[in-house]
């Protein structure tokens, strides 16, 4: 399904593009938000130098009718707030496509993640045109299935390896005790995990901001593993050592719309 990711510009006047164009230093993130009827509560993260000062710009913005300190600390603050114009949430339940969170916005401009139809992305973009709200379409890229990224037998191998503690720090299994748990060779077992955390280790580096995979690098290891019993892994050593045990690889046109 169609994942896009959306800047949107905010205008002035509502209480989040007015106080983070105040302090553009200033991260707020949106980690729960629900529109009312004529207003919207959310639950956000703050990230500033002067926690105080934005706090004191937040209470008095006419646009906000309550401001809650739900948490604290150094230079960050877990804020509950109420408003009067939570123009996205309107676009988005007047579109029908949920927005996702956490939603990011600094300087005035939110980073808007929805997954749909395209038809239903269409008419996010045509309500932000009808609330003045100018976007650039960032990325659309096809969304997959986690499930999906790995084979049933490297999906049995990881939940395996996680099991027996083999992911945490300090380490509470070794390779050897995680290949004989599943009943195939270390060597196998190796090269299996090492398939699975490359697979992994991209799907998430590629959801990160300004880091695009290659299209080359994509597809380019094999997910079939049935000739992984023929190979040999040179960091494996059948003593089960943690320390021999390193088995870890290393390793869209904007566009512009204006309403």
């Amino acid at each position: 399904m169609p994942q896009a990711r959306l800047l949107v510009d905010l205008p002035d006047g509502p209480w989040i593009a007015d106080v983070s164009r105040d302090f553009p230093d200033a991260g707020f993130r949106v980690l729960t938000a629900v529109p009312g009827e004529g207003a919207g509560f959310a639950l956000l993260r703050l990230t500033t130098r002067d926690v105080d000062a934005v706090l004191a710009a937040m209470r008095d913005h006419v646009a906000l009718s309550k401001v809650s300190v739900m948490a604290r600390g150094e230079g960050v603050a877990t804020v509950r707030i109420e408003t009067s114009a939570p123009l996205l949430l309107v676009a988005a339940k007047r579109s029908g496509l949920p927005i996702e969170m956490p939603l990011d916005i600094e300087n005035g401009v939110a980073e808007v993640d929805v997954t749909g139809e395209h038809e239903r992305v269409a008419a996010l973009g045509k309500r932000f045109d009808e609330l003045g709200l100018d976007y650039e379409v960032e990325r659309v890229r096809q969304r997959v299935d986690p499930v999906r990224l790995l084979t049933d037998r490297q999906q049995e191998l990881l939940l395996a390896a996680v099991e027996l503690g083999y992911y945490d720090v300090p380490r509470q299994s070794t390779l050897t005790e995680v290949a004989d748990h599943v009943g195939i060779a270390k060597s196998t077992c190796s090269e299996t995990l090492q398939r699975v955390e490359r697979t992994v280790v991209r799907e998430f580096v590629d959801d990160l901001p300004n880091r695009p995979l290659d299209d080359e690098a994509d597809g380019s290891e094999p997910t079939d593993d049935s000739d992984a019993d023929t190979e040999t892994d040179s960091n494996t050593d059948d003593s089960g050592d943690l320390d021999a045990e390193t088995d870890a690889e290393s390793t869209p046109n904007p566009q512009t719309h204006h309403s």
